[in-house]
């Protein structure tokens, strides 16, 4: 039944202009920003839908991962424009003083956008 389409994934945010701005200028996505809803282009054709919700709760897990080739570098690029990472330290999870986890299925740093959705990069095993 699904086997062709074209799915997509979509979460909420309290704040539109601001999940646009981050989204744009500081992870430097394509955002398309038409009939009161952000689609995020992302390479290979997948589609992101973030719609406004008054009420917004943020997610408690993981929205949307980004892989990269270096999480070194992706995590000290991410700082300088502003962001901040997820730290923990209990019998799930420890991340280093930079927030990432390693050794513990794919190197990954986590952080949150403006709305406290949490976002991920990681480096595939």
């Amino acid at each position: 039944m699904f086997k062709n389409t074209k799915a997509f994934t979509s979460f909420s945010v309290n704040d539109l202009p601001k999940a646009k701005q981050f989204y744009r200028e500081t992870l430097g996505l394509e955002v398309d920003d038409s009939n009161g809803l952000l689609s995020l282009k992302i390479d290979g054709g997948a589609r992101v839908m973030i719609y406004p919700k008054p009420n917004h709760t943020a997610a408690s897990f993981t929205v949307l991962n980004f892989p990269v080739d270096n999480i070194e570098k992706a995590v000290d690029a991410l700082n300088k424009a502003g962001v901040s990472f997820e730290k923990y330290d209990n019998d799930q999870l420890k991340t280093d003083p930079k927030g990432i986890m390693r050794g513990n299925g794919p190197t990954i740093a986590w952080f949150k956008d403006p709305a406290g959705n949490i976002l991920s990069v990681l480096e595939p095993m």
